[in-house]
């Protein structure tokens, strides 16, 4: 494997500049590039204006991936969080609430948009270890029809989420029960697909007992930049609105769409090669001393350090051009720029910090 020096940003320019060459970029799947193959595409893409709805490679894409989850129509956004708040906004109202796991990203990890952009109040519940909420916990945060609360309207859920794949028949239990308390639903699925090659199950099959779901093109799947919310044709009317208003109108985004279709078209049923090495990784992980991890179902490995020595860990790995990240515990995440050899590299890093 050739090592890389090419800027990626954070703590990536730093490793850089300290002369340490970058071996395995393992803080997220974010961090990908385009491929030869995806830039040429890019290159080529026909566009028009898509605030005025005649960019051909943006149609195309919304069209392509509404299809492909099952779904009356979709909308492409610049960005996962954006994609999640307008579809927040077209659900709610003022004074509604969504219920949302307490470590669930549209809650904790996107700025409370919701709350601060749209005055729609979380109201959110434990995640279970697997990233479920237990039916109980749902159905006793469904307010009654008062005005002392705020209304409920929505169920949120996310998959995968940590990594973990939602079982099918949770969600359907989940989503069922939110129908029933009259409730939408809507997924953050910004790695869905991740999930759909993990469980062997179709993405349309995952997605259709939402309402609405989000997806992202460049985590796993390795476009630049770009997200789409698909659902029923009035949904994403609403949304489409909303992104207006928050800002999220492009011009000749087709550049990306070509980026979002050349991943579809070639880049799904690789995600399995990202859910093996973070096998490989977890493997040659267990056994060391001081480290607990609980084994992947996709391309996300948590490990949990023991007496306080994750940053030192972090700081030692950077050292030997291994990257990852320490927010919420130490996560290392596999992706199209990472290889076999990179993953034996911050194997062998991490029993060297241990002495194994």
């Amino acid at each position: 494997m050739t090592a890389s020096t090419v800027s990626y940003g954070g703590a990536a320019d730093a490793s850089a500049a300290a002369g340490v060459p970058v071996v395995a970029d393992l803080r997220s799947d974010t961090v990908t590039r385009p491929t030869a193959a995806m830039r040429a595409a890019i290159a080529a893409a026909p566009v028009g204006d898509d605030v005025f709805g005649d960019d051909p490679s943006i149609n195309a894409l919304q069209e392509r991936i509404a299809a492909l989850l099952g779904k009356e129509a979709a909308l492409f956004m610049p960005s996962g969080t954006q994609s999640n708040l307008c579809a927040l906004l077209a659900h709610c109202g003022r004074g509604d609430e969504y219920i949302v796991g307490q470590m669930a990203h549209t809650y904790r990890y996107e700025g409370g948009g919701a709350a601060v952009l749209g005055s729609i109040q979380p109201q959110p519940v434990p995640n279970q270890p697997d990233g479920t909420l237990l039916l109980a916990d749902i159905d006793a945060a469904i307010k009654p029809d008062d005005p002392h609360f705020a209304r409920t309207r929505l169920l949120c859920l996310e998959n995968t989420w940590n990594g973990n794949v939602l079982p099918a028949d949770y969600v359907e239990a989940a989503t069922a029960q939110a129908r029933r308390r009259g409730l939408a639903t809507h997924l953050d699925g910004a790695r869905l697909f991740n999930a759909a090659v993990a469980s062997g199950l179709p993405a349309a099959r995952l997605a259709g007992p939402f309402d609405s779901v989000s997806v992202c093109f460049s985590k796993g799947l390795g476009a630049p930049v770009g997200s789409a919310l698909c659902g029923p044709r009035e949904l994403i009317a609403r949304a489409h609105r909303i992104r207006k208003m928050a800002g999220g109108g492009m011009r000749q985004a087709g550049l990306l769409a070509a980026a979002a279709l050349h991943a579809l078209d070639h880049h799904v049923d690789r995600l399995a090669v990202d859910h093996a090495l973070a096998r490989r990784l977890a493997e040659g992980f267990a056994g060391i001393p001081g480290l607990q991890l609980t084994p992947p179902q996709t391309n996300i490995v948590f490990v949990t350090v023991a007496d306080g020595r994750g940053p030192a860990l972090l700081a030692h790995l950077k050292s030997r051009g291994v990257l990852a990240t320490g927010l919420i515990g130490l996560r290392f995440v596999t992706h199209l720029d990472v290889d076999a050899a990179g993953i034996d590299h911050a194997i062998a890093a991490t029993r060297e910090f241990f002495g194994t």
